[in-house]
Order: C-alpha cells, then structure tokens, then sequence
C-alpha cells in the first residue's frame, strides 16, 4: 500500500499557503485525538486539506476542531465525500476516530467554527507544529474505504450508543464477504484476538456459547432488528445493554483486525516498526549497492553509491525551515559496513560538519550527533555557532531531522533517547554556545 510523504505546514505558514484561493468547504469535526492547536495546512493525495486550530481567540471565543478543503460550489457533494474518505483514513491513522459533525459551509476562505459543547470536550495537543499525519497511507480499493468508513462509525459511537457501534463494527465486516465467507473468517479470527476481547471470547466458550453464531444472534440481529418473538437489545434492560457492551470488545477487535491484517491498512504505530525510511534514496544507489546493502555487506567503490556521492542534500529540523547554511549541504560518504553507509553532510564553507548513518538493512537513517561539529576556524561564523548549537540540542531534544535530495522524498531520522544526560532547552544552548564563542574570539 503507498504511504507517500504528506508536507504540512503550521500555523503563518498555512494561513500564508491558502490565500488567495477561492473556494472552501469547511466542515466540523468530533474527533477523539489530541487536535493541533493552531492551523495545520497538509497536502494529501494531491489534496490540500486545513486543520483549524482548536485555540482561544482574542476575543475569548475558543474555536472548533474544523477541516476545510478547496471546493468549487457545484461539487459541495463531491468535495463533502472527499473529507469523509480523509477525516476515515486520518483517525484510523492515528488510532482513534475522527467524524464529521453537522457543522457544513462554503465560503470563499475556510471559516472558523465556535461550538460550546465541541469547545468543551476537545483534547488540544500540546506544544507547537506536533501534530503529523505523515505517510498517511491511499486507499484504491472501495471495499476498503466502505469497511474504514464503518469502523470510523463504531468508533465515534462507542462511548455513545454501544449498540449502534456493535452494528457499525459489525458492518466493517459484513460489507466484506458472503455470509458463508464472514463466518469462516470470523472462526479464524477469533483465536486470534487479545487483551479484553480475547477475554470476553473465553467467559462466553466457558458457557459453552458459540461465539460466532452468539455475535450475529444476539448481537447484529438483535440491535438490527426488533420483532415480537425475535431476540431483541432492548433499550431499556440494563442486561441487554452489558451484554452488549461486554461483546463490543470482541467485534470492535475483529473489525480493526480486518483493516489492519486482512486489508494491510497501516497505521502511525505500524509505519513507525516497519516503514523503510531509506527507500527514497535507493533508486539514486546502484541495483548492485542497494543489494548488498540490504544484504548486511558494504560498499567498497564509491561509484556504487551513484548520485548519492556528492548530492546537494538541504537538512532541517521538522517541520521548521531550514537554516540557511543548511540547505545546500554536500553529501559525502565516509565508510560502509554491516549494511550501513556512514555520510557527512558539510556547508559551502566547511566550517559544520552533520554526520548520518544509512542502515539500508534495517531502512533506518540515524544522526551521528558525536561525530558532528562546528570547526573552530578564521572562517567560522557566530551563524555557524548557532544554527549547529540548535540543530545538536533539538535533536537531543527529540526533534525530528529531515534530509531532503531533489527528486527524491525526504528521508527521516531516527529520533535521539538521551542516556544518562539531562537535555538543555535548545534555545538556552544557543546562548551559552554564541557566548562561550564570542569570549573564545575576543582572546
């Protein structure tokens, strides 16, 4: 499944990429992740979407978690499908829910939204330009988005109409097969269960119950449909309702295992265990490099490594700018070994040195902070002092690196676990850097 790079920009930055484009259909969200408190512009499968912070505004007003998207007037419907099939993928991603409220408007720009109860129950996260939706993955197949679009139902319901969510976790299901084929998959899946929904698979086998048959009996049917002499969920029996309650464990865990196993959607925490991050750059290696690497082997001709020897690479701090210093570094490898290649990414004037590590074998990029340095030389700048004071202690600070090549996705790095050593506020390192420098040249 593709998970392309998805480029955000935060809060000026957004604002500044929107205008002048005419057009915006704005709609309410509920969601059930820690919402961006200020503005978060993203494109998306060839799609510009816009997150409205959820922030106080200067008139004491707090703001509405909305997500808008460039929309002619006439294709409202076709555009309001479009945030349906994101605002699916998005929560999922990010292992909760996301939906859209009644909340629905064009205008020429996107409109901010004040909502008492959305204001109140809104959980904001914290901290500036932290919110990432990287490689959210495409979804091609339809079946696949109907069964997403259902389990974005179950979810939102859960904490709210238990019943209707076991029917819309069931429908992820049910809209995938035959009614043979369901029952077969659900057999095998259940063994395949845990936590709590393994659990409540074990007290109901003890009652000699069986699972499959009691999930589309007492559960699907019984919410579905009401008849005088069928099973029913009866609304006002607190029996029904725990019942059910305690079986939403079972069916909310065979719907996510659907998307996630049998459809191979990713989300956030799966990307982060198996994504390669290093694929990007293998097409500039040679077919013979990149098969040794992934092999564990070395590169011992430097021509191997093809365009990736004396690239122009620009490094920044995501999702900040880079420094200017930092955008048209050259990349030079410096060793291989064990499938790795050992860079060294330094400035036009060489006075800063950034080291990486490209593990091919394991598709991992780390920063060799130990092996970077500003030279203390005539040629060194305090610019030289700062911009690499700021990029060594934010990286400790677990800021993300990101190296860019033209023609290529950007490539991410590993983030930094500081052992032993307690982080400096990446600002104040700077200062002491600039000051240790400046005391340094005045001898």
């Amino acid at each position: 499944m593709k998970t392309p790079y998805v480029p955000h920009l935060f809060g000026d930055e957004a604002t500044a990429k929107i205008q002048g484009k005419h057009g915006w259909l704005t709609v309410g969200v509920v969601s059930s992740l820690a919402w961006p408190q200020e503005d978060v512009w993203l494109q998306y499968n060839s799609q510009e979407y816009l997150l409205r912070g959820a922030n106080q505004q200067a008139d004491g007003r707090t703001t509405s978690p909305t997500i808008s998207t460039p929309c002619d007037n006439k294709q409202i419907d076709e555009a309001l499908s479009r945030l349906y099939r994101f605002v699916s993928l998005l929560g999922y991603f990010k292992r909760g829910y996301v939906d859209i409220t009644g909340m629905r408007t064009w205008a020429g720009s996107p409109i901010l939204h004040v909502s008492l109860q959305d204001a109140v129950t809104t959980l904001t996260l914290g901290g500036h330009k932290t919110f990432s939706c990287n490689h959210l993955p495409i979804i091609e197949d339809d079946q696949v988005r109907m069964a997403l679009a259902f389990l974005r139902e179950g979810r939102r319901l859960r904490y709210v109409h238990e019943p209707y969510s076991f029917l819309s976790f069931f429908k992820v299901i049910e809209s995938q097969f035959v009614s043979q084929a369901r029952v077969t998959w659900v057999e095998q899946n259940l063994p395949q269960l845990d936590g709590d929904a393994a659990k409540r698979v074990s007290e109901l086998q003890a009652q000699q119950i069986n699972v499959n048959k009691h999930l589309y009996d007492s559960g699907r049917c019984a919410v579905a449909h009401a008849s005088i002499s069928g099973t029913t969920v009866d609304p006002d029996i607190p029996e029904d309702r725990t019942r059910i309650a305690a079986d939403l464990d079972i069916i909310a865990a065979l719907a996510t295992r659907y998307v996630k196993v049998d459809a191979g959607v990713p989300d956030e925490m799966d990307l982060y265990e198996k994504r390669d991050r290093v694929a990007p750059w293998q097409v500039l290696m040679t077919p013979k490099a990149v098969e040794t690497l992934k092999a564990g082997g070395y590169v011992d001709d430097v021509k191997d490594l093809g365009k990736l020897d004396g690239a122009t690479v620009t490094i920044r701090l995501w999702p900040d700018r880079p420094a200017a210093q930092f955008q048209s570094m050259t990349l030079l490898p410096v060793g291989s070994g064990d499938g790795s290649v050992q860079l060294a990414a330094h400035n036009a004037r060489k006075t800063i040195v950034l080291a990486f590590l490209m593990n091919v074998a394991t598709g991992r990029m780390h920063t060799l902070l130990n092996e970077s340095s500003v030279r203390q030389s005539a040629d060194t700048t305090e610019q030289d002092v700062e911009d690499f004071a700021r990029y060594f202690h934010s990286v400790i600070g677990n800021r993300i690196v990101e190296l860019t090549i033209e023609g290529a996705e950007p490539v991410d790095c590993e983030v930094v676990i500081p052992i032993n050593i307690i982080p400096q506020a990446p600002e104040d390192a700077v200062a002491q850097a600039l000051e240790q420098f400046r005391h340094t040249k005045a001898q």
